[in-house]
């Protein structure tokens, strides 16, 4: 059973950056991609970023492309999301999530962590 704990999050001015951190148990039978997800109140979850258990396949969505960056350590017990330029429209929680399948979907993802507060000041 993979367990994912967030850390990272906080408050920033517009333009500043954050590093979120995804603490991970070594990689099961069945993950094969470990992603970034993301919610405000009272919005749907959307997909952030994700990259495969190899490292060679990465997708971003439009909204981060070119602002943030999803790297993990050689062990694969830790994620990152490198956040850079960020904006007010980036406050969010951000989620870590496991899943079997490359997917943007976050229904394909079967563990969560707890999420991690960002939050960008105008």
């Amino acid at each position: 059973q993979v367990q994912l704990a967030e850390s990272g999050g906080g408050w920033v001015q517009a333009g500043g950056s954050l590093r979120l951190s995804c603490a991970a148990s070594g990689r099961t039978s069945s993950t094969y991609v470990m992603g970034w997800f993301r919610q405000a109140p009272g919005k749907e979850r959307e997909f952030v970023a994700y990259i495969s258990w190899s490292g060679r396949e990465i997708y971003y969505a439009d909204s981060v492309k070119g602002r943030f960056t999803i790297s993990t350590t050689n062990s694969k017990t830790t994620v990152y999301l490198q956040m850079n330029s960020l904006r007010p429209e980036d406050t969010a929680v951000y989620y870590c999530a496991a899943g079997p399948v490359i997917s943007r979907q976050s229904d394909d993802y079967g563990r969560w962590g707890q999420g991690t507060q960002v939050t960008v000041s105008s």
